[in-house]
């Protein structure tokens, strides 16, 4: 059974309702979901699980959330080479720039995207929930 975790950081709760999503997906494909906020998640846990899942919404000038999930995600990169991830978020404004930049640091890292990014335009809509489910079986 693939071990998945499931790591985010939401602010309005629209990233969070796109994790619980990805976690359904997964289990759904039957895989192991863990679901952790940025704050519970470290490089050392990297290799306790088969894939991961990295949810955070833009902010600012479509950046990562600069205060908690950007320190995390710096943090856990190097540990990154080889390992299956994909990555999701909301964002409110702008055109995804935050996600194409993301996906580059994650490439540039040596992490593999086992599926297209999936972004919602503030909270999930049906369209945005089943890509979450979808996201979440492609790294099971």
């Amino acid at each position: 059974m693939s071990k998945v975790a499931v790591v985010y950081w939401s602010g309005t709760g629209n990233t969070e309702a796109m994790a619980k999503e990805v976690e359904a997906g997964i289990v759904a494909a039957g895989g192991e979901a863990t679901v952790l906020t940025c704050d519970g998640f470290d490089a050392s846990k990297v290799s306790e699980f088969d894939a991961i899942a990295f949810g955070c919404p833009a902010m600012g000038a479509e950046v990562l959330e600069e205060s908690e999930f950007d320190p995390m995600f710096t943090a856990v990169e190097s540990a990154l080479s080889g390992k299956k991830v994909a990555l999701f978020g909301s964002y409110g404004w702008g055109d995804g720039q935050w996600m194409r930049d993301w996906e580059d640091r994650c490439k540039t890292a040596g992490a593999v995207l086992a599926t297209e990014s999936v972004t919602a335009n503030e909270a999930p809509d049906d369209e945005a929930s089943a890509a979450c489910k979808a996201l979440g079986a492609a790294l099971v």
